[in-house]
């Protein structure tokens, strides 16, 4: 990887995601020399993945160069690589690009869609856990109207314009209400020879109420605000199959759709050559203890979503989410260097922040610690939010101007098919797609 050896110990990062970034800043000019692998060339801040599929922003307004974080950043190297294999026994990371040996490894590899083994599922449905995804995304709705115009066959054209989404946490909420202000404000100006009216939004959840992982009372006011939009919201149903046409269900419900998106679950990105037993099996994440250190190896971390720390207070382990991925690849960074200096190691503390979600324009749900609210202040929170944690003051403007935009004219103009994208070609979408 032609990268020069020094007397500072070397600490490896593989990934750029929010637990890789917020090391590898944290880790500025210290007395270490940092090497960060990614298969991307940039950092894509994911909880606004949804806004590119549906024409609100375009891509390059949520993603931002890896280089430009830590061009400044002394005896610091990124290489675009896609690693193939950890080998722990020579301290060796294989990559595509060649073998690099570490000092202390950091795994922060994120998390892929989870299709739980349903091969039908992951071979005809649509993902959403990179760009060139929701790109297919935005392409595909859009072309799913041009060609609605084309067909004089009703049974078709109902399943163009028929969207599913499998999933009620935060990314199928928002993905459901974004379509729904597509239908109500956008698509009758583009499409005035077609009845939108007759479009279709189904949201389909496997439990008993959507975004479970916040308050009851956040899960009924998204519901009632997902409803004001038209948005059907179908619960205690789980989706069994999807042949491309025909949803089916473990009821006697089906949908004729010919866009089926799923969000209902996310499993670790591994790489192959750590020890089973450091490997949980449900949800492919790897066993980390109190110091994000992985069982079995004093040199080899975990932060981020592919970590699963286990505690009385989350048996399950941290949510997979940007707040527990930040905060461990800041507390890392200080650990590690305790671990270079022979000081002693803090445990993680994770500080929950609380959650939220957007439904559409002026509909938000907000959980924080001590406070539970809805609606347009719910709403501007979650604006702020998320405009404050995108990297790069340019991306901020240039979201903040999109917004504003978009709510004074109530439109998208990205809503452009850039590359068009034919199902047939589908095969699995993971995170490995380009």
């Amino acid at each position: 990887m032609n990268i020069p050896r020094c007397s500072f110990p070397r600490i490896v990062i593989i990934g750029g995601g929010f637990a890789g970034i917020s090391l590898a800043k944290k880790l500025k000019n210290k007395n270490i020399q940092v090497v960060l692998l990614d298969k991307h060339n940039y950092h894509n801040f994911q909880p606004l993945m949804y806004q590119v599929a549906t024409g609100g922003l375009e891509p390059d307004s949520i993603a931002y160069p890896i280089r430009k974080v830590v061009q400044t950043f002394d005896n610091f190297y990124f290489r675009l690589a896609d690693v193939k294999e950890i080998d722990t026994k020579n301290n060796k990371v294989i990559a595509d690009i060649g073998e690099l040996k570490y000092d202390y490894l950091v795994l922060a590899t994120g998390s892929k869609t989870n299709f739980f083994g349903n091969k039908e599922m992951e071979r005809n449905c649509m993902a959403m856990k990179t760009i060139p995804q929701s790109l297919n995304i935005r392409s595909l709705i859009l072309e799913n109207f041009e060609q609605a115009l084309l067909t004089n066959d009703i049974d078709e054209r109902h399943s163009l314009m028929n969207f599913v989404l499998v999933g009620g946490g935060p990314t199928g909420v928002e993905l459901a209400g974004a379509l729904a202000e597509m239908k109500k404000a956008i698509l009758p100006k583009d499409y005035p020879d077609l009845d939108v009216r007759k479009m279709e939004i189904n949201l389909i959840q496997s439990g008993d109420r959507i975004l479970n992982t916040m308050s009851e009372n956040a899960s009924t006011k998204a519901e009632k605000f997902l409803i004001e939009l038209g948005v059907s919201v179908w619960k205690n149903i789980r989706v069994t199959g999807y042949d491309g046409r025909i949803v089916s269900t473990n009821s006697d419900l089906s949908f004729d759709s010919a866009t089926v998106i799923w969000t209902a679950g996310v499993q670790g990105n591994l790489i192959n050559g750590l020890a089973a037993d450091a490997l949980v099996a449900r949800a492919e994440r790897i066993k980390v203890n109190a110091f994000n250190q992985v069982e079995g190896y004093d040199n080899i971390f975990a932060i981020g979503d592919i970590a699963l720390m286990v505690s009385d207070e989350y048996p399950q382990g941290h949510p997979m989410m940007a707040q527990p991925a930040m905060q461990q690849g800041r507390h890392l960074a200080e650990n590690l260097i305790k671990l270079i200096t022979k000081k002693e190691l803090k445990p993680f503390e994770y500080n929950d922040k609380g959650s939220m979600a957007t439904i559409g324009r002026n509909k938000a749900v907000v959980d924080l610690p001590h406070y539970k609210f809805s609606g347009v202040f719910a709403w501007f929170v979650w604006m702020f939010v998320h405009l404050f944690s995108l990297i790069g003051f340019k991306n901020k403007a240039v979201v903040f101007l999109n917004w504003v935009y978009n709510y004074i004219r109530f439109d998208r103009e990205a809503r452009l098919i850039i590359r068009p994208y034919k199902k047939k070609q589908m095969t699995s979408f993971t995170t490995d797609e380009i």
